[in-house]
């Protein structure tokens, strides 16, 4: 990867300019059988949607902050980047009447509620299918995203200092996800280009979101992100990492 890269959203790019076509994100939900996977172009593709839909449909501006009430999910990974890409702070669990915004799965839509800004809610179905009923007060992500530019260019970028994520009520600056990134990747077991990581751990702190997504991105390397893994027994376990290909594993 780039030495140069300094947020988020810049490991991506890079990311894109090396290896277009490789896998980044295979995500497992075991307690309804869903296998996604997405290459680097396919999931630049969605967040550049997602970032467009931040900038111009709901006038997201740097340092806005988007409560993202979300679980471990390939859509999450793409709203951490798509903040990433506009300089929206992502508060990842954060006080919906704090922020800006808010970003919202099924199960989170009544704390939501307390956002006074845009609402936005993630059926989390297979295929980034949309809800049956869309939730009042809601825009439903899988209506509005797929009419997005699939190009995404800042109206002001983010400088690489200013407030990037909060985990678990810590605050990183886009240098700091990056750097701790680089830093804690080899302590996973990601060794570089080709290591592929499953995690089987929530988002809701930085270790999560480190094994679950911005470490495999810091080195060029890839993540089987699996929720509800408590459902997937032992011998099946060991079945994927052997399918999968995995070299390194944090559940």
């Amino acid at each position: 990867m780039n030495a140069t890269d300094r947020t988020p959203a810049d490991l991506l790019g890079s990311a894109l300019a090396a290896d277009p076509g490789r896998p980044l994100v295979t995500f497992y939900d075991d307690a309804t059988g869903e296998r996604v996977e997405l290459s680097v172009a396919t999931f630049a593709n969605w967040v550049a949607k997602t970032a467009n839909l931040l900038q111009d449909e709901l006038s997201a501006e740097p340092g806005d902050r988007a409560a993202l009430l979300l679980p471990a999910h390939w859509q999450t990974a793409v709203w951490l980047l798509a903040c990433s890409s506009v300089g929206v702070l992502a508060d990842v669990g954060g006080d919906p009447a704090a922020a800006d915004l808010v970003v919202s799965g099924p199960d989170a839509l009544e704390a939501a509620r307390a956002c006074s800004g845009s609402r936005i809610a993630l059926a989390l179905r297979p295929l980034g299918g949309r809800f049956p009923q869309p939730p009042e007060g809601f825009a439903d992500y899988a209506v509005e995203v797929p009419g997005q530019g699939d190009r995404f260019v800042p109206y002001a970028p983010a400088g690489p200092e200013e407030p990037a994520l909060i985990a678990a009520g810590r605050e990183f600056s886009g240098a700091e996800v990056v750097e701790r990134a680089r830093a804690e990747a080899q302590t996973l077991g990601l060794t570089g280009p080709g290591s592929r990581i499953l995690s089987g751990l929530p988002y809701d702190t930085w270790e999560g979101l480190a094994a679950g997504l911005y470490a495999p991105l810091a080195t060029g390397g890839s993540v089987v992100l699996c929720r509800n893994l408590d459902q997937l027994g032992a011998d099946a376990l060991a079945k994927r990492i052997e399918s999968e290909r995995v070299t390194a594993v944090a559940h």
